[in-house]
């Protein structure tokens, strides 16, 4: 049997910013697919829903607030 998802693929228009947040979500070791089920939890209110974290940018340091809110 192939591999059936369990959830139906959805379509969304997104620019070349696609490919940097598949690199900052691998960095993380996580996917793309998963930190926009997470953010879209957390916009819905979602019980226990939390905010994904953003990865720290170049020249920051954690103090600078590398975590989103």
């Amino acid at each position: 049997m192939p591999n059936v998802p369990k959830t139906p693929a959805r379509q969304i228009r997104i620019g070349d910013e696609w490919y940097e947040f598949d690199a900052a979500a691998k960095a993380q070791g996580t996917e793309r697919a998963a930190l926009v089920r997470d953010f879209i939890a957390w916009y819905l209110r979602k019980p226990g829903a939390k905010l994904p974290t953003r990865p720290q940018a170049a020249g920051e340091t954690p103090r600078d607030g590398g975590a989103s809110q």
